[in-house]
């Protein structure tokens, strides 16, 4: 069994895949499918995909399939003949990275969970096939335009912090779980309107469409394929784009521009900029928004306090880090603000860890 995990440290893979020049092609999929056994499957799957040099993360569950994966660009039949060898995968749509530099996933990981997206529903409740409707780019255009439409994001603060639909209703939420019965309230009054959700590939709109119809909303829409298949349409199409900034993405990019619009800000020093990131402290890792200056500034860091730590010998970094409180600590996802980022290391704390190794 151990073949089919890669144990490799995370920083040999990441150094590994950014010195491999061989092209590759970001896409995601997700398909809703009851699986008799999904651990059987996973194993299936893996061994598959391995084969093949596809690297990305892989939810596998009783309900389905969802995937955001790298391929090889020379692979890409063979990725296709995969799919088309598992009935259910088949026919799907796959959604291509818009701004892709091949370095989006470090190794393949596919995981059995119990939900393919955490959603917190009880499925049994109501009907989960009986979805909202689908548009593409030009029909959302056309539907977007009319008054008596409502857009809204399905997705995370720090998702729609850098970019977002114009006119839509942006929840302040860290989880799809917590934003469901948040949109639900927002709209309670609001059922005869057109409700059109968006997420980043459409999986999340997938069980929110059918769980809002099962909740008395009557004229349900979801974006097809999400932002990342409009933005892609709507360019082949040459029609406007309604999508200001950048569309976050769960890899190593985290996020690939749909306009030249830059409507977030660093959060250390306030200067427009949408470029996450993750804290370069291990112990921190708190996904925030920097700028060039301020990543220079705090070595890629979210605080002074993160900054210097990281400054310490490993063998004094492992002893503060189990009684030491960061920013990762403290704060949800893109929580984070500026008046946190010159908070010191106490120095109390310092000579414990020292006196400990001494």
């Amino acid at each position: 069994m151990s073949a089919l995990h890669n144990r490799i440290n995370r920083h040999v893979l990441k150094e590994k895949i950014m010195a491999d020049t061989t092209p590759r092609v970001t896409l995601s999929f997700y398909q809703y499918y009851h699986l008799g056994n999904p651990r059987l499957f996973r194993d299936h799957f893996y061994i598959l995909l391995a084969e093949i040099g596809v690297l990305g993360r892989i939810y596998v569950s009783f309900e389905g399939v969802n995937a955001q994966i790298s391929v090889p660009d020379d692979k890409i039949s063979a990725f296709k003949e995969v799919m088309s060898s598992i009935t259910f995968l088949s026919e799907i749509r796959l959604n291509f990275a818009i701004e892709d530099d091949g370095k989006s996933f470090i190794k393949l990981i596919i995981k059995v969970r119990d939900k393919v997206v955490a959603d917190g529903l009880d499925d049994k409740s109501f009907d989960v096939t009986n979805k909202g409707i689908h548009l593409k780019a030009e029909e959302f255009n056309q539907l977007a335009d009319d008054p008596n439409t409502i857009i809204v994001d399905m997705r995370n603060h720090y998702e729609s912090e850098v970019g977002y639909f114009r006119n839509a209703i942006l929840p302040d939420v860290e989880t799809f779980r917590e934003a469901l019965p948040v949109v639900e309230n927002l709209l309670e009054t609001q059922k005869d309107k057109n409700i059109i959700m968006y997420c980043t590939g459409g999986i999340r709109c997938e069980k929110a469409s059918a769980y809002y119809k099962h909740k008395g909303f009557q004229h349900v829409y979801q974006v097809e394929g999400g932002i990342i298949e409009y933005a892609r349409r709507a360019k082949e199409l040459g029609i406007e784009n309604k999508f200001i900034g950048k569309n976050f993405v769960f890899d190593e990019r985290l996020g690939e521009k749909i306009s030249e619009d830059v409507i977030a800000h660093c959060h250390q020093c306030g200067s427009p900029c949408d470029t996450h990131v993750n804290c370069a402290n291990d112990a921190c890792h708190i996904l925030f928004i920097q700028c060039p200056d301020c990543s220079k500034k705090y070595a890629q860091s979210c605080s002074v306090k993160c900054m210097e730590f990281n400054q310490l010998p490993e063998e004094v970094r492992e002893v503060l880090k189990k009684t030491t409180t960061f920013n990762g600590t403290k704060f949800g996802k893109g929580r984070y603000k500026a008046h946190h980022k010159n908070e010191k290391l106490e120095l109390t704390d310092l000579k414990d860890a020292l006196s400990i190794n001494s």
